[in-house]
């Protein structure tokens, strides 16, 4: 912030393994957003380093790390962050243009994954004719699409009411058990309550760091 300096996360070390299902918590300040920039590749530390996938990214110059997030992170976000003028399916097959597919492929590959978020039916639709629960399915869907090492969902039910937020945690549920490694954000205790490991942080260090008891009791 101008010429100050403002230590964001301090020391911090943290092993996500494949097929985890993780929840990042943490009050406002506590780091949990820029510690998942630097998960899904968005931002660089300053210093440490970062292995993704075997792969050491934290000195990748910004060409190659967009190249490492569009193969490797799917993204869901709490405003979903869908293009107005496309439809749900040509939303979905966005990342596989950068992917140098085919549109055949592309296209295949879209409304296989619509399938798993039982969208097929809205596949032609344009976001502001779908719900929002849809919406965020549709966003599900593309985070998907690429088959990435981690799906990186920021307060993905933010914009949601409890009936619909309970639908789109079943559908996580749903991507984990098949396989993917799921980083949750969020500051809601019972959205938490759905990852198998939580993480909190507080002024930028691992406060806690536990496997769900609440799952355990289930």
């Amino acid at each position: 912030m101008g010429k100050q300096q403002l230590q964001v996360l301090k020391g911090l070390s943290l092993d996500i393994n494949k097929n985890e299902y993780v929840a990042l918590m943490g009050p406002s300040g506590s780091g949990k957003s820029t510690l998942m920039n630097i998960i899904g590749c968005l931002d660089t530390a300053t210093a440490g380093t970062y292995i993704l996938n075997g792969q050491d990214v934290s000195k990748m110059e910004d060409n190659a790390l967009a190249e490492v997030r569009n193969k490797e992170i799917g993204f869901v976000f709490q405003q979903f962050n869908l293009l107005p003028r496309l439809t749900a399916l040509e939303n979905v097959a966005l990342p596989l243009i950068y992917a140098g597919m085919t549109k055949k492929i592309r296209n295949e590959k879209a409304m296989h994954v619509l399938e798993l978020v039982s969208l097929t039916d809205r596949s032609h639709h344009k976001p502001n004719e779908l719900s929002g629960g849809q919406s965020q399915r549709v966003a599900i869907a593309r985070a998907l699409v690429n088959d990435p090492s981690i799906i990186l969902a920021d307060e993905p039910t933010g914009n949601l009411d409890s009936k619909t937020s309970y639908e789109i945690m079943d559908i996580f549920e749903k991507i984990h058990s098949e396989g993917n490694t799921v980083v949750l954000v969020t500051h809601e205790e019972d959205i938490a309550n759905h990852a198998r490991r939580i993480i909190r942080l507080r002024d930028g260090v691992i406060e806690s760091d536990k496997q769900n008891a609440v799952l355990a009791t289930h």
